[in-house]
Order: C-alpha cells, then sequence, then structure tokens
C-alpha cells in the first residue's frame, strides 16, 4: 500500500488534516459555532465547481470560495445577532444554489462527484503542497492569536470592552475555517467534512480537563480517527470520508463508555 505515491500524498495530507481540523474545532465548539464548519464545508462545494469550470485548483477555489463565505456569515452577525442560524441558512442556501447551478449545466470536465465523497485517488503533489502552506500558515496565527481567541470564544461582549480587536478577529477566524475546509476536502468530502471538525474535539471534552489539555488531546484523536479511517477504508475499498466519519463516532462513544465506567468503578470504591 505504502508503496503507491497517492497513498504517500494521502497519508502527509490526513496528517496535516489532524492537527488542523481540531484546531480550528477546538475555538468552533467552545464559541456554540458548530453548524458553522457544516456550512463551510457544503460552501466550497461552490469553491470547486467554479475552479474547475475555469479549469483552476480545486483546493484554492474552495479557500477562496470559503473565505468569502465565511466573511460573508461576519458580516451579517451585524444584521441578525440573535438569528446564527438563519445566517448559517442564507450562506449554505447560496453556495449550494451555486454549486448545483454549475454541476447541473454540464460545463466541467471533471467529475465533482468525488469532491463530495472524498478520495485517496485524488491527491496530488500540488494539492499536498498547498494544504501544507494552508495549514503551516493557519498554525502560526492561531498561535499567535490564541489568547484573543479564547477571550472571544468564552465572552465576546467583555474582549470587547477589553479593547480586543473582536471583528478583525472574527474575519481572520472565518478564514482560518476556509482554510480547514479546503485542506481536508479531498480525503474527507464535503458530506461528513465537519465531523473532523468538530468529533475529535468532543471525544476530548469528555476527559473533562483544560483547555490547553483538550486541545492537545482532540488533535491526538484527530490523526487516530484519520489516519484509521484512511488505512481501513484503502483495505475494505469505501471512500475515506465516510468511514472516517464513523470511526470518530465510535471513538468519541469508547472515550464516553470509558469515562462512565471510570466513574462507577470510583462510586463503587467510595461505597466500600
Amino acid at each position: 500500500m505504502l508503496q503507491y505515491s497517492f497513498m504517500q500524498n494521502a497519508i502527509v495530507v490526513s496528517f496535516l488534516i489532524g492537527i488542523l481540523c481540531p484546531c480550528i474545532g477546538m475555538f468552533i465548539v467552545v464559541r456554540r459555532y458548530s453548524m458553522m464548519g457544516d456550512t463551510l464545508s457544503h460552501a466550497s462545494l461552490a469553491g470547486i465547481a467554479i475552479a474547475l469550470l475555469w479549469g483552476q485548483n480545486p483546493v484554492a477555489g474552495a479557500f477562496i470560495f470559503t473565505s468569502i463565505c465565511g466573511a460573508f456569515i461576519e458580516f451579517l452577525r451585524n444584521y441578525f445577532k440573535k438569528h446564527t442560524d438563519l445566517i448559517l441558512s442564507v450562506t449554505l442556501s447560496l453556495s449550494i444554489g451555486i454549486a448545483i447551478t454549475i454541476i447541473s449545466s454540464g460545463k466541467l470536465k471533471t467529475n465533482a462527484e468525488s469532491y463530495m465523497f472524498g478520495s485517496v485517488l485524488t491527491v496530488t503533489r500540488t494539492d499536498m503542497l498547498t494544504i501544507l502552506v494552508l495549514g503551516i500558515i493557519s498554525v502560526l496565527v492561531i498561535m499567535k492569536l490564541y489568547h484573543q481567541l479564547i477571550y472571544i470564544s468564552y465572552d465576546e461582549e467583555t474582549a470587547k470592552v477589553a479593547k480586543v480587536k473582536v471583528r478583525l478577529i472574527n474575519y481572520i477566524f472565518s478564514v482560518l475555517v476556509a482554510s480547514a475546509v479546503a485542506a481536508s476536502i479531498r480525503i474527507v468530502g464535503v458530506l461528513v467534512l465537519s465531523s473532523m471538525i468538530t468529533l475529535p474535539v468532543a471525544t476530548a471534552m469528555q476527559l473533562e480537563k483544560g483547555f490547553k489539555f483538550t486541545l492537545v488531546a482532540s488533535v491526538i484523536f484527530s490523526i487516530i480517527d484519520i489516519m484509521t479511517g484512511l488505512f481501513l477504508s484503502y483495505y475494505i475499498d469505501v471512500a475515506p470520508g465516510g468511514f472516517t466519519a464513523i470511526v470518530s463516532v465510535i471513538m468519541l462513544l469508547l472515550v464516553i463508555a470509558v469515562r462512565n465506567l471510570g466513574k462507577i468503578v470510583k462510586y463503587k470504591q467510595k461505597a466500600v
């Protein structure tokens, strides 16, 4: 398996995704904004369709269009402050409408279906380098804005009072989410991409530790999930995206089961 260049590319990309997605997802989950990842992952399909129509790199197309959608969501927040779900619905409707219109036109020379389900066969060296650059830049930005992002995630209004540049950082964060989406699209696919952003974080949160510990644990769970999904999907010949989502859910349930079992054991020890 490892002698194939497409699998080598897929492994490198999967490892990068395993680090990047939970780093972004941690702040999304804390903000209770999990559906943003799902919305932007579906929005990326429109970016892919536009890029394929113009004969450009689909990953770059997904990143640019998803960044625009992320900025659009942040812009609409000023007008629909109490209706976040409505903002996401508007963005989702626009992007899916564009994607379906282009795909159904019959003008695409490449099949866009692989981007919906994910495929290891489509990962090229160019994609790997593009994703590597996006990943490195995103992680560096997160490190630079780490404390501000935490502040905004827990209490945006107080962050404004403390003179944190909330609006600017929110726009930057939207671009970071777009980079995670664009990086993951080849392997995971549009339909289950949000699972890689939120599920490892949800699993790590079951450990009930501090923010930094949870962030590191979510990266570890993410790498385990995506690598397991990638290798097993190769041998059973299924799309890696969907199978990785299944593995992520199983991992979450296992951690919950172990945590509850530990609580039962402690309770019985105290009772004795």
